[in-house]
């Protein structure tokens, strides 16, 4: 009957393991949404201010949007894994791409100057 109850507490861990991943990729997931957004504002301001960076801003915000879509797709990878290294794998895929949109982000926010 321990044995049982043995096995039972390590699929539970696993699954709690996978869960604590895929909320993982979903944060980095919204963040990097986020980041895309306020891109896409600084790239709009530069715009409107006729800066002569906006297309660099544009870009950015291009890629920062990408990033975002990538972060997006890594969580919903990440929520569908079927391994706790491919939820691993997938939560750090969206993490990258998270850090990719706030760096993207940043060019941005740079270039409205």
């Amino acid at each position: 009957m321990s044995i049982n109850k043995l096995l039972i507490a390590m699929a539970l861990g696993l699954a709690l393991a996978a869960c604590s991943k895929q909320e993982a990729a979903q944060d980095a997931a919204a963040s990097a949404n986020e980041a895309a957004t306020d891109a896409q504002a600084a790239a709009d301001q530069a715009a409107a201010a006729g800066a002569e960076t906006a297309d660099a801003a544009q870009a950015a915000a291009d890629t920062a949007a990408t990033a975002a879509d990538a972060a997006g797709d890594a969580a919903a990878a990440a929520a569908g894994a079927a391994t706790d290294a491919a939820a691993g794998a997938a939560a750090d895929a969206a993490k990258a791409a998270e850090n990719v949109a706030d760096q993207a982000k940043d060019a941005a926010e740079e270039a409205k100057k």
